[in-house]
């Protein structure tokens, strides 16, 4: 797959294994700090109003949605990993060839580059 295309030195790949790795922790943080937020909304009439009430469930469906993203971004972090172990990270999943460490910089899971991606 890779044939002609410089491979990644270890400096590179020990690099964006750390960065990878940081981002995965980041996560992990936001996740568990945003867990209050998406517990259920309680029906108390007396302690919260109305409007309160639709402004915690749209909260609530807000801290949900967020924490969909983040699993997203967890999951494609752990296939990077993957790739990284494999020795295929930085390489275009389509064409094979190096992903510029500016896209991968910018986009740590990405798995195709930007001709690939783009079409």
């Amino acid at each position: 797959m890779i044939g002609h295309v410089t491979k990644m030195n270890e400096s590179e790949r020990t690099h964006f294994e750390t960065r990878i790795r940081e981002r995965l922790a980041e996560l992990q943080q936001m996740s568990a700090s945003g867990q209050q937020a998406q517990a259920v909304v309680e029906l108390d009439q007396q302690a919260v109003g109305r409007l309160s009430r639709m402004d915690a469930l749209q909260n609530q469906a807000m801290a949900k949605a967020q924490q969909a993203n983040r699993d997203m971004e967890t999951r494609r972090l752990l296939a990077a990993l993957e790739r990284l172990d494999d020795g295929e990270f930085g390489y275009c999943e389509d064409c094979g060839e190096r992903i510029p460490d500016g896209r991968l910089n910018l986009d740590l899971a990405a798995s195709k580059c930007v001709s690939c991606a783009s079409g």
